[in-house]
């Protein structure tokens, strides 16, 4: 399926009915009087956080939505029937605003939560309401008003506890599958990432967190060069940023340092509030280094960088580190002032 996390609709909500200018006519009573009924309602339009929906892809194609009008009043004081409301369904974490004017209608956060976007025209009044002791036969009746039309800019926004940040290649789809059940593609080239994945990472008995991976990030992202730039808004709802640094020699740059300040650049020329999330630094790709060279490099990038923060050693690949970097990540979420007791990498001179 392709991911589609943007799209502009437009919706129509019903008109109302209009009111019945009739009269009573009928044989053996000459003096009948008005009896035209009041229209309908007209339908109004809503949006339903569906729990089962994971994209907008539903309005890739089908972009206009209009709810039902309200049927016009009749004869004999019979008023017309109200038109349906239309339920369009979102997935949760949709954003909604106004294409036009850019003004914030509203955030689908929870799970069945409604958003009203289109409110229906009220309903036409028939001349038997406007009879009095002064117009007893009244021939004027009101129209039903027009209902709500807007464009609707939707986006989508994946609601996460975790996500995922680091240069294509830095094994953020390698860690992902390696503690949930996601599976991303994952291999030796990069942008095998196109889109965000989710996965569950369970830590125990009723206790997991959800993870996001968004495509890496590159030098000019912020000007559109790449692909993760479009999905870094995926990571504002984020409690917790994950930076991933692919330190062995093999990779695409040679130098984790200048990688880090990149992204960290990068994520402050797009947002402000996402480049000051709490951001903790994964150093990866350990199992590729010799054994007795793993700890001296983690530390000399560490004061490379003058990093103050939690810091974790893993390797992705064979799982070392991984386990216990999901345990910190568990313990800070239920404990959100606290830091984790202690980091996976060495702290010795590198906080000097």
């Amino acid at each position: 399926m392709k991911f589609v996390d943007e799209v502009i609709i437009s919706i129509q909500a019903g008109d109302g009915g209009n009111g019945c200018v009739s009269f009573r006519r009928e044989k053996f009573i000459p003096f009948g009087g008005p009896d035209g009924g009041d229209g309908g309602d007209g339908g109004s339009v809503y949006l339903i956080a569906e729990p089962n929906l994971s994209t907008l892809v539903d309005y890739r194609f089908a972009r206009t939505f209009r709810a039902e009008r309200g049927q016009n009043g009749m004869g004999n004081n019979r008023i017309g029937k109200s038109g349906q409301d239309l339920w369009l369904k979102v997935p949760v974490g949709t954003t909604v605003t106004d294409a036009d004017t850019e003004e914030f209608i509203g955030d689908l956060t929870t799970p069945e939560q409604i958003l009203l976007v289109g409110k229906g025209g009220l309903h036409g009044i028939g001349n038997a309401r406007y009879k009095s002791s002064v117009n007893r036969a009244p021939r004027q009746a009101k129209p039903g008003a027009p209902g709500e039309a807007r464009k609707l800019h939707l986006e989508l926004k994946l609601i996460a506890d975790v996500g995922l940040l680091g240069m294509p290649n830095a094994g953020k789809s390698t860690l992902i599958s390696t503690l949930s059940s996601a599976r991303p593609k994952v291999a030796d080239y990069p942008f095998t990432t196109l889109y965000p994945q989710l996965g569950v990472v369970q830590v125990g008995l009723f206790r997991s967190f959800v993870m996001a991976d968004i495509p890496g990030l590159i030098s000019g992202a912020a000007e559109g060069a790449g692909l993760g730039i479009r999905f870094l808004k995926h990571l504002s709802r984020t409690r917790l940023l994950l930076h991933l640094v692919d330190i062995s020699d093999m990779s695409d740059s040679g130098d984790p340092v200048q990688d880090t300040q990149l992204i960290a650049a990068e994520v402050q020329k797009f947002s402000y509030e996402l480049a000051n999330q709490e951001r903790w630094l994964v150093l990866n790709k350990l199992d590729l280094l010799p054994p007795e060279q793993r700890e001296q490099r983690q530390r000399d990038i560490l004061q490379a960088l003058r990093w103050q923060g939690p810091a974790f050693g893993i390797s992705a690949a064979s799982g070392e580190g991984t386990r216990a970097l999901a345990q910190a990540v568990m313990n800070h979420i239920e404990n959100p002032g606290q830091q984790p007791s202690h980091s996976q990498v060495p702290e010795e001179d590198y906080n000097d």
